[in-house]
């Protein structure tokens, strides 16, 4: 395996974690602070919009390049 091949799975397996944990960390600030389902439901909304964002960026430079 080259170094890129290497660098790209590395950068995408990590990502992954890391928003897979910031959705864990989310999760335990709405059952920490008893928020209730719509409580929940505005954490999610709200703090999960800086990942959407990350990820629609990635998809339009990925589209745009080809």
């Amino acid at each position: 395996m080259d170094i890129e091949t290497f660098e790209s799975w590395s950068l995408t397996i990590g990502i992954t974690v890391l928003i897979g944990w910031m959705l864990l960390i989310i999760w335990k600030m709405g059952k920490d602070s008893k928020a209730g389902k719509f409580g929940y439901i505005i954490l999610f909304v709200v703090l999960g919009l800086g990942l959407v964002g990350f990820i629609a960026k990635t998809i339009l430079v990925e589209l745009m390049e080809k």
